[in-house]
């Protein structure tokens, strides 16, 4: 590792191996390659003087890129697609005088940035269908433990720790369906000219519009897509990079609301994410178990949020037929943000699989806030005995309000089943009153919505998604 210059923490301490591969060189300058080796066998097969000799010749050196010759042949030209087709024509000298032929560089760029980002599409697809899986796995295991549920960060009534679950589970639901149907309108640019216009195959097929027509749709089978896009200048439309980014930017926002609610949980002591063995929460204080991996996933989604913001702009800007102010941008928007929602699926999966619940945290919480919650019921339960509904919910408010400022003023127990037992108005002993405090009668149907969610929303898809399932993420910090 180099000490004498800026390394990404992306690629360093976030993002997987296989994630960065996807956006490394490697990957590009063989894609190139490939594209190459499609334009001409599309040539060759629609009527242009191409032998099968050149297209074997092309495929024998398709891997192995002989990147000294064109690095040094970029510092000479200044072009990076111009340097790769002079190296693999030194490689292959009797196709040389056919590589790229009718293309501009964007078919060989934008091409690979299409394929590159539909292939990392399917690997955030396929970490985010396994964070689905271990919510599942969670929101089931814990769908009847009741819990004390907030509004505005204030106790409400309760809800149960499986339920809150799916309601993480449901965000990440709408960011796979997003994801899909962005992923399953990805098309390739095709092999349109300087502007667009394929006018370069006019003069090649000699103004021949059905072999034209041919020339996109067969690219595209050749490189494993089913279409390209009907139009274009000389890129595809920068649209497409900003619909992609909006999907990460979708799936940052769920895992940073989730996270956010786990850092809240743990600073109340009811569900701690994972914690080594010889992990160090704080250098100063020993003691403390930091939620750092939530606050990591929280800190990367803010920047996938805001990274979503470039491909927008960089659309809305782009001149006429197209400009090239995209394209420093993009090298660093793109990328990144995929880098950094691999990085966040990962977390999360660690995080999630992980999750240590403490019921008897939750329990103790839930019993200091629950005879409040239990007020309308026990007055239900008086005026069925006789008494009057008005004056019982006028007594109700009035000691509700005295042991509210016994727990707040004087930080006493609440108090409150004793006070109503003391008042002959609801005539009802204490143990009467201690029968209502079962918090399982005021979850409503938080257990049968969550299983109900999980069996006809989010089992289907992971049934559909099954091959995918089984990863495992390692966290490097």
């Amino acid at each position: 590792m180099s000490t004498d210059r800026y390394q990404s923490p992306l690629s360093e301490r976030y993002a997987s191996r296989e994630m960065q591969y996807l956006f490394s060189p490697d990957m590009k300058f063989r894609t190139w390659r490939k594209l190459w080796i499609a334009l001409a066998e599309t040539e060759k097969e629609l009527g242009l003087h191409i032998t099968q000799e050149q297209i074997d010749e092309l495929k024998a050196h398709a891997e192995d890129i002989n990147y000294d010759v064109a690095k040094a042949r970029e510092k000479e030209v200044r072009h990076d697609v111009m340097s790769h087709v002079y190296a693999y024509g030194v490689q292959c000298p009797k196709a040389k005088g056919i590589i790229h032929l009718g293309a501009t560089s964007c078919y060989v760029g934008d091409n690979t940035d299409i394929i590159v980002m539909t292939e990392a599409l399917k690997l955030v697809r396929k970490k985010l269908v396994n964070v689905m899986k271990e919510l599942a796995d969670f929101a089931d295991r814990y769908k009847a433990q009741p819990t004390l549920a907030f509004t505005h960060f204030q106790p409400a009534q309760p809800t149960t720790v499986g339920k809150r679950a799916a309601l993480w589970l449901q965000e990440f639901f709408l960011d796979l369906e997003d994801l899909d149907y962005v992923l399953s309108g990805m098309k390739l640019l095709g092999s349109k000219g300087t502007t667009g216009t394929q006018a370069s195959f006019l003069e090649l097929f000699d103004g021949n519009q059905e072999i034209i027509d041919k020339i996109d749709p067969m690219i595209a089978k050749k490189m494993g897509f089913k279409e390209c896009y009907p139009v274009s200048g000389q890129t595809y439309s920068r649209k497409v990079d900003t619909r992609v980014a909006n999907v990460l930017a979708g799936i940052a926002a769920s895992a940073h609301k989730m996270s956010n609610d786990i850092r809240l949980l743990q600073h109340l002591k009811e569900v701690e994410e994972p914690f080594e063995k010889s992990q160090i929460g704080s250098s100063a204080m020993a003691y403390k178990r930091n939620p750092m991996r939530s606050e990591r996933i929280a800190s990367l989604s803010r920047y996938v949020m805001v990274d979503a913001l470039n491909p927008a702009i960089t659309s809305a800007t782009q001149w006429f037929e197209r400009t090239l102010d995209d394209s420093a941008n993009k090298r660093l928007s793109i990328p990144e943000g995929f880098l950094a929602v691999d990085g966040i699926l990962d977390l999360c999966l660690n995080v999630v699989d992980g999750l240590v619940v403490y019921p008897k945290v939750i329990e103790k919480r839930l019993m200091s806030e629950l005879p409040f919650m239990a007020t309308e019921n026990i007055m239900m339960d008086a005026v069925k005995a006789g008494g009057d509904r008005q004056e019982l919910h006028e007594r109700i408010r009035t000691l509700s309000m005295e042991a509210g400022r016994n727990v707040k003023e004087e930080g006493k127990d609440n108090n409150l089943l004793e006070l109503i037992a003391a008042d002959p108005a609801f005539n009802m002993t204490l143990e009467d009153l201690q029968k209502t405090m079962d918090s399982s009668r005021y979850v409503g149907r938080a257990k049968e919505q969550t299983e109900s969610f999980l069996k006809t929303v989010i089992r289907p898809v992971l049934e559909e998604n099954k091959e995918l399932l089984g990863i495992k993420a390692e966290i490097n910090v």
